[in-house]
């Protein structure tokens, strides 16, 4: 939805620029590697925050810490999604791209609608760039574009021009050529332009000449908006009408580590993060090392069983143990997640799936671990499962986590992706008063019939066993990996005792209390359930709203508890003549559903690396809601 202000001439006869407003716009930075493309998309997104858009993001890049220069596979993209209302995916495709090189141009050319703005770097635009990328000639030259609207900018040649009496040599210069395309965008948009300067000035404070070189470029790409006759609109999209309450931009793996930082808190106990460095794990380290004032102690094993084996080790002691991670660093430790099941200790183990197998595809998103996470280790080993839906999400989701495995005194796996832990989107800062209690009690005194105490005397209404600070007087006792006695905690190899004792830690992992699903079906009319988990939350949510809008039903659950699954599901299921199941698998939960529930779930699923587009997923739905009608 647009509208149009302001025509006329300015003052000395130049155009006077049109202001258009919009409700909604997505925009695409895409370049090199070492364009800068996350560090622009981040700060366009900070102050699209700080002006009160509601937004979504999706980061994406390569693997390679610098792939080949110019290449198809070194293009980094990052697309931002703001609006003045609430949205939920960061935007099918882009309206806006801004193109730095000609292989960011072929690799994303194909997701931008005809009609669409291009903004091109044509300093890049060499024949050796062209031939690089596998154009035979130039796209900027040979009317191949002409369906868009095309702005070519020589980016790098007014960076190096606006920086030339800053002593930079010409190399150093063109680097904030980024900073050049943000203030440019940054104008079109309107967007505040203080918060950049400082964060730029803060960011290089300890190279003030680099830091006063790309507020300079900055400046640069915004003065050429407002002076040249290329651009004669600028856009306005006005704050979102959100809830009332203070809002910060976050990222899911940050509201993760917050989310672990309030659980301690809640719990009134040290936290332990043991873990090894991953991708797209890796910034929950680096958050939580930063909070040590909260009682978080944060250890960078050598590797993935050593990170998880001082988690657990921390459990024992009486500490919150968590531990992080992606798909290979789950498989590695499944081992210890096993002892953890025998043992029956309180852990959080995050997995921030990313696309596999093996290695696979370290920077892209899948949730593809859903039946590692649920059987992915040797013998009858248990373990709940919750999925945050969102970045935001992920703060409450930690909580969630921390409180089951607390509660009921097992490892609990949390299972993020790729998406959530690099996408963004606003956060209502929740109020203290209103976060859980997880506090505990330890065990102080003996429990046993003859004064001894008995580790695995559990509590009737949670099947929890005690939980024993080593070294409190009169509770020594011994756990481990081999089967224990029921009550004593005794070693025990009685055929009676382990089918009790298998049967029991199933018993109370199926016993956990989770909230019941709560299904969105606006007209009570729908006679097909979209069910989803993860990630898919915004996709199909957004998908949802387009069918509905074309006069079509659709009920629309989602579960971020995967084990046990809600009380109330089976009967949700039934309700629906069919259930749609998408995910980023070959079809993990419908085959989860049609096992316990007998439900012919339709698969939809996708492995790409990508997330689902709310387009693709429209169109599923339309066609299985009308089979149904006919």
């Amino acid at each position: 939805m647009t509208t149009d202000v302001g025509n006329g001439a300015a003052p000395g006869g130049s155009p006077e620029k049109t202001t258009r407003k919009l409700d909604r716009v997505v925009i695409r930075f895409a370049g090199d590697s070492g364009d800068g493309m996350q560090l622009t998309g981040d700060r366009f997104t900070s102050e699209a925050a700080a002006f009160g858009n509601d937004l979504a993001t999706l980061p994406n890049f390569p693997a390679e810490i610098r792939a080949p220069q110019g290449t198809l596979p070194g293009v980094s993209s990052f697309q931002l999604h703001f609006a003045d209302y609430d949205i939920l995916t960061p935007g099918d495709r882009p309206d806006v791209l801004v193109a730095m090189n000609p292989a960011a141009l072929k690799a994303n050319i194909g997701d931008l609608p005809r009609g669409g703005t291009l903004i091109v770097n044509t300093d890049e635009f060499t024949k050796r760039n062209l031939v690089k990328v596998g154009y035979d000639s130039d796209p900027l030259e040979d009317n191949s574009l002409e369906g868009y609207q095309v702005h070519k900018v020589a980016m790098a040649t007014l960076t190096i021009g606006a920086l030339e009496n800053t002593g930079l040599g010409k190399k150093d210069a063109e680097r904030a050529k980024n900073m050049f395309a943000l203030g440019l965008l940054s104008w079109m948009y309107h967007r505040p332009t203080e918060g950049t300067e400082r964060f730029l000035r803060e960011k290089f404070a300890k190279k003030p000449d680099i830091a006063e070189a790309n507020v300079l470029a900055f400046r640069a790409g915004w003065n050429y908006g407002e002076t040249t006759e290329s651009f004669a609109v600028t856009y306005e999209v006005a704050p979102a009408k959100l809830n009332q309450g203070t809002y910060r931009q976050i990222t899911g793996n940050t509201a993760l580590a917050y989310g672990i930082v309030a659980a301690g808190q809640q719990a009134k106990l040290p936290v332990v993060l043991g873990t090894y460095p991953i991708t797209p794990a890796s910034d929950i380290l680096h958050e939580l090392s930063r909070h040590k004032n909260f009682g978080i102690t944060t250890l960078q094993a050598e590797d993935e069983i050593a990170g998880i084996g001082a988690a657990l080790g921390a459990s024992y002691g009486g500490a919150l143990g968590i531990t992080s991670t992606s798909g290979p660093g789950v498989a590695l430790k499944s081992e210890t997640i096993g002892l953890a099941v025998m043992t029956e200790l309180p852990l959080v183990i995050i997995d921030v799936q990313r696309g596999g197998p093996s290695t696979g595809l370290p920077t892209k998103t899948e949730q593809a671990d859903l039946l590692q996470a649920m059987f992915g280790r040797n013998g009858e080993s248990p373990v709940p499962i919750v999925a945050p839906q969102s970045p935001a999400d992920c703060f409450d989701a930690a909580l969630d986590a921390v409180r089951i495995a607390l509660k009921y005194r097992t490892p609990v796996l949390l299972l993020s992706d790729g998406a959530i832990a690099n996408g963004s989107e606003p956060w209502l800062i929740p109020d203290l008063a209103d976060l859980p209690d997880l506090s505990v009690e330890f065990a102080t005194a003996p429990n046993g019939p003859d004064g001894e105490f008995w580790p695995y005397l559990r509590d009737p209404e949670t099947l929890a066993r005690p939980w024993a600070v080593p070294g409190t007087p009169g509770l020594q006792h011994r756990i481990g990996g081999l089967e224990k006695s029921d009550g004593t905690g005794n070693i025990s190899y009685d055929p009676a005792n382990h089918d009790k004792m298998v049967r029991l830690r199933q018993q109370k992992v199926d016993g956990i209390e989770v909230p019941d699903v709560v299904v969105d079906d606006p007209s009570g009319q729908a006679r097909v359930l979209v069910v989803g988990w993860g990630s898919s939350y915004g996709p199909i949510g957004a998908a949802a709203r387009r069918v509905r809008k074309l006069g079509l039903p659709v009920a629309h659950a989602h579960l971020r508890h995967l084990n046990p699954f809600p009380k109330n599901l089976g009967e949700v299921l039934a309700r629906y003549d069919k259930v749609v199941v998408p995910e980023m698998n070959l079809g993990q939960l419908a085959l989860l559903l049609r096992a316990k529930y007998l439900v012919d779930a339709i698969s939809y699923t996708k492995v790409q690396g990508l997330p689902f587009k709310a387009e693709e997923l429209q169109d599923v739905l339309a066609d299985v809601i009308k089979g149904v009608a006919s």
